[in-house]
């Protein structure tokens, strides 16, 4: 029996989105799904979720849940994976408190940024561990990643020599939101994306020919003289010329101009939700408690397809009626002013024979600038995780955007060193 193999499953939640699209997938009806989880108490809850779903949607595929990594890994055709190491207590909790001892905010703390670069060091080793074990019982499956950081993952499982794309949902709600925010009609409108994870760009957006840009930044111009939540990506809009993927709180800390001690005003100015992620963190331990009996135990759950790709890759893989995503892979070319070191966030075309990225060019120089400064901290990430040289680590921190506009070098290496300590073994050992 064919096999999807879901890690993270306890995320009960989005594996209802992924899994559930699947059971509403006609090509799928013959898989099984198989679910792991450290957390036994959340798996079973996934697998009565996802065993109330599959009869109320009259779906065929069968479900097991299990505690053997490598028994749920074994055979898999398609992987995904959500998982988050050390959870919201105690490592996210430490990414933020400790960083606030040197006067370091943050907002998201999971792509770069010192907190991304320590939820990346504690990942990376459990990636590895993955790897591992898929090129012993299952070494041609594709791997969907989902989880952050997004580009050192998903280069890391490559260099593991695992077929991967990671997944992001930002560039598909991109331009809906855009022009949601702008009062604009999004009817029969045509776009480019690409760049790295979280800083892809709006490259091109026209209808029938016309170019629309010149009128988003009309309109944007506007909307900044009011206070809005997206007030960092039309300040970057205005500066840069173009429209960045991700949300305006996550790259308020991947550049050096929006958080800054000396400057404490500009929080204000631009609405930037400090400690924001703390506070998703709570909120969804908090509604979970509330929403779990619904969730798990009813027998009339719903389920409505999702804008998630995992379904639509695994359709295209199954039944060769191809589909165009965007997706995370490494640069083979792809992007002509980025590393071919980097991973890049690219349009991709699916079909029966696997993910075929598609080849962009040059970006504009000033947004490849931009994403090489992100990309200078993945790289120096993957160097120290790959090599256990302590050293990298301080190298990753220094070259942060973010980090180093607040922080001297001293600064950040006693941080880098408080944070290996307070991570203890959530970290590997580093010399």
């Amino acid at each position: 029996m064919k096999k999807i193999t879901f890690l993270g499953a306890g995320s009960t939640v989005f594996a209802k989105n992924v899994l559930g699209d699947c059971m509403l997938t006609p090509s799928l009806q013959t898989f099984e799904f198989a679910l792991y989880d450290i957390d036994e108490k959340r798996l079973q809850e996934s697998y009565l979720m996802l065993t109330n779903l599959k009869e109320s949607v009259g779906s065929t595929v069968t479900i097991h849940a299990y505690t053997d990594r490598k028994e749920a890994l074994r055979g898999a055709r398609y992987i995904v994976n959500a998982i988050q190491v050390g959870g919201y207590d105690p490592c996210t909790i430490t990414d933020f408190e400790i960083p606030k001892k040197y006067g370091l905010k943050q907002t998201i703390a999971d792509t770069i940024g010192i907190g991304g670069l320590f939820r990346a060091l504690r990942t990376i080793p459990v990636i590895r561990a993955f790897a591992a074990d898929i090129r012993e019982v299952c070494p041609d499956a594709w791997f969907l990643n989902y989880t952050n950081p997004m580009a050192v993952l998903t280069a890391t499982l490559i260099r593991e020599g695992v077929k991967t794309v990671g997944l992001c949902h930002s560039v598909q709600a991109c331009v809906p939101h855009l022009f949601k925010q702008l009062e604009m009609d999004a009817t029969d409108i045509q776009w480019k994306i690409a760049g790295i994870n979280h800083m892809a760009w709006l490259l091109e957006v026209t209808r029938d020919g016309e170019d629309l840009y010149p009128e988003i930044k009309r309109r944007a111009a506007l909307l900044q003289q009011e206070k809005h939540g997206d007030m960092v990506r039309l300040e970057m809009l205005n500066r840069f010329g173009y429209y960045v993927t991700e949300s305006s709180e996550h790259n308020a800390e991947y550049l050096p101009y929006f958080i800054k001690s000396t400057h404490p005003e500009l929080i204000e100015r631009f609405n930037i939700p400090i400690d924001e992620y703390l506070r998703r963190c709570v909120r969804q331990i908090e509604g979970w408690e509330q929403m779990r009996d619904e969730v798990v135990h009813s027998r009339q759950i719903e389920h409505h397809r999702s804008h998630e790709y995992a379904s639509y890759i695994f359709e295209a893989m199954e039944t060769g009626q191809p589909f165009s995503i965007a997706g995370n892979v490494m640069n083979t070319g792809l992007i002509t002013n980025l590393p071919t070191e980097a991973c890049v966030e690219v349009p991709c075309m699916v079909d029966r024979t696997g993910i075929h990225p598609c080849y962009v060019g040059a970006l504009p120089p000033q947004l490849a600038a931009l994403d090489r400064t992100n990309i200078n901290t993945q790289l120096l990430t993957l160097e120290a995780a790959f090599t256990g040289k302590r050293e990298h680590i301080y190298h990753a921190a220094y070259l942060d955007p973010h980090t180093s506009a607040e922080l001297t070098l001293d600064e950040i290496t006693a941080l880098c060193d408080d944070l290996i300590e307070a991570h203890g073994d959530w970290l590997p050992r580093f010399h």
